[in-house]
């Protein structure tokens, strides 16, 4: 539970001292549920300017260059899977970025084999839910780690 901003801030401190390169995240949430605020406190903490990592909705795919490369799809005005696979996701999937997709459940069958999926919930004004939890195997410790760092 992030009940200010200034927890989703520690949030995105503790996945970037965490995450690898290679490593996708999906993002899944309402909107207004933080998923590009989280996205921002992510990129901030690898050194990008906070006014540079935005919401890629109307682009579909941003690019920031922090201590690793960050990947920031939005699913979200695409139709279908194959608009997704058009903006090539296996290039920045196999690369040694990290690479967010918001509404990852519009396109879960893109998805990777292993991923790191964080549900985004608003439960009050400021306050957010995040929900970690891995798929595949690849992210095996990451869920942990990030708990850990949180605790």
């Amino acid at each position: 539970m992030a009940a200010s901003e200034a927890e989703t801030e520690r949030l995105g401190s503790a996945l970037a001292e965490t995450l690898p390169g290679g490593t996708v995240v999906a993002l899944i949430g309402t909107l207004g549920a933080g998923k590009t605020r989280l996205v921002q406190a992510f990129a901030a903490a690898h050194g990008v300017p906070r006014e540079a990592a935005t919401s890629p909705t109307f682009v579909l795919v941003n690019e920031y260059q922090g201590r690793l490369p960050i990947y920031h799809f939005d699913a979200y005005r695409l139709r279908d899977d194959d608009e997704f696979i058009e903006l090539g996701p296996e290039e920045y999937f196999e690369s040694n970025g990290v690479t967010f997709v918001e509404w990852a459940d519009r396109v879960e069958r893109c998805l990777p084999r292993e991923y790191v999926e964080i549900r985004c919930e608003a439960v009050g004004e400021t306050s957010r839910r995040f929900t970690l939890s891995r798929i595949g195997n690849a992210t095996n410790n990451i869920v942990e780690e990030v708990r850990r760092r949180l605790a």
